[in-house]
């Protein structure tokens, strides 16, 4: 073995990136029954009763721990009921969230940290997190955080500040990037990096598919209620589908590029300039029962700091090209490949959201280092660079953006808040316009 492979070998082992025997020797079950078997029980609050955060309640409780499921928040009461309830039942003696700890509205957050528990779930619209996690990191709290965990320059920069404070208490913390934790993603990100293919020359990722959700306005409802309901369809809340889905694909980009860099943690990679294009053309936006601001296509050129260029699609376009993967293409590999690939990794759970909870669960009892927000903020920035550059029409510089960028997220928010983008007096909202579009500002 070379040098230069021994170096590399270090570095997956710190990143993720192991042999089973390895991933076995470090999550080994017997250490997480040890501690179901005593009185160490560990709460859990959901904050955001959606389909995720239910879905990550019961993926927590399926990791195997000694966990129970006791509170739950969301921004509507009809939704905090409804999750509290559907939890209940599918966590059986796992759950326990009884109606004292039922919260709704837009500090529900704070009341459910609040709840005498010790881990945090956080799958509220994406717009919300960095303000959800502060303030769970800064209570003490575990936290499992769903993706993205921010959407604009002024977002990264609390998330990145929170991640330090989350290391500096010993907190724990995963991203609801899941692929982290399958272990296909790891066997072919392995063989990249010990240089199996020779080197990477570009790097493809798509997100492309029918569309999503649109959710009427119903009445009685503030502006900025509507929006919070509606929130996918306004890029303050979800950062455009290029956030809030592609970004699954972007992130494996971002993990490639630093298995092959040797980064890690804060120093995690990114492209260092993006410029792109995209566009509205097929949501049916019509300013009464279909609205929203954002794009139904983008297409991103990322460059990274040696040089490597990643493409990038996302759509949200019907009876189109479909396609959800990642592909690399390297000198022994000229036609190009997916990047997940099939080989000996075993993990606890197959299931990786399952699997993510696990490793969540694990680090906890152990008291091992386990920070994915450094990685789970930089991917979420990276989302954000191509989108202002698809906005804008502009190339977009990382650095510019992270130190320019504006906070999209309205201070003082309540339900009577003027939301960042409203409609005009035909109900049509301000799409972004290449060549107008201003980055760092936000606006038209």
């Amino acid at each position: 073995m070379t040098t230069q492979n021994k170096t590399r070998r270090d570095f997956l082992k710190t990143s993720g990136l192991m042999t089973a025997g390895a991933v076995a020797a470090t999550y080994a079950p017997s250490s997480w029954m040890v501690h179901a078997a005593g009185s160490d029980l560990m709460k859990v609050a959901v904050i955001g009763a959606g389909g995720r955060g239910s879905g990550a309640a019961v993926d927590c409780i399926n990791a195997g721990g000694n966990v129970k499921i006791v509170a739950v928040a969301d921004a509507f009461e009809n939704k905090a009921k409804g999750a509290a309830d559907r939890i209940n039942k599918a966590g059986k003696e796992k759950a326990d969230i009884k109606p004292d700890n039922i919260f709704w509205g837009l500090d529900a957050y704070q009341k459910a940290i609040n709840a005498g528990v010790d881990m945090v779930i956080i799958a509220g619209p994406p717009g919300f997190r960095p303000q959800h996690y502060e303030a769970a990191i800064k209570a003490g709290k575990h936290v499992m955080m769903e993706k993205p965990v921010c959407v604009c320059a002024g977002g990264f920069r609390k998330v990145m500040a929170t991640n330090k404070l989350a290391d500096e208490k010993g907190l724990k913390v995963v991203v609801g990037l899941q692929r982290h934790h399958q272990a296909s993603y790891q066997e072919g990100i392995n063989d990249i990096a010990e240089g199996k293919y020779g080197d990477v020359t570009l790097l493809r990722v798509y997100w492309n598919g029918g569309g999503i959700w649109n959710r009427s306005r119903e009445e009685g409802m503030t502006e900025m209620q509507y929006q919070v309901n509606n929130w996918y369809h306004f890029a303050w809340l979800s950062g455009d589908n290029i956030a809030e889905q592609h970004i699954h694909n972007i992130d494996i980009g971002n993990w490639v590029v630093s298995a092959i860099l040797k980064k890690e943690g804060a120093d995690w990679a990114h492209p260092v300039e993006a410029n792109g294009m995209g566009a509205c053309t097929t949501r049916g936006y019509d300013g009464k029962k279909t609205q929203g601001q954002i794009f139904d296509a983008h297409f991103v050129e990322f460059t990274y700091e040696n040089g490597l260029k990643m493409f990038s699609q996302c759509r949200h376009q019907p009876n189109t090209f479909s396609n959800v993967n990642e592909y690399f293409h390297a000198v022994k590999e000229p036609k190009g490949r997916p990047v997940s690939a099939r080989g000996q990794i075993k993990l606890q759970h197959g299931n990786p959201y399952v699997q993510e909870h696990y490793i969540l669960q694990q680090a906890i009892v152990n008291g091992t280092k386990h920070n994915e927000g450094w990685y789970g903020a930089i991917s979420s920035m990276t989302a954000t660079l191509g989108r202002m550059a698809t906005y804008s029409g502009k190339v977009i510089k990382w650095d510019d953006l992270v130190t320019k960028g504006q906070d999209m997220f309205p201070p003082d928010i309540n339900w009577n808040t003027r939301p960042p983008v409203v409609p005009d007096a035909n109900g049509f909202y301000p799409i972004p316009v290449p060549g107008k579009y201003d980055p760092f500002t936000a606006k038209a």
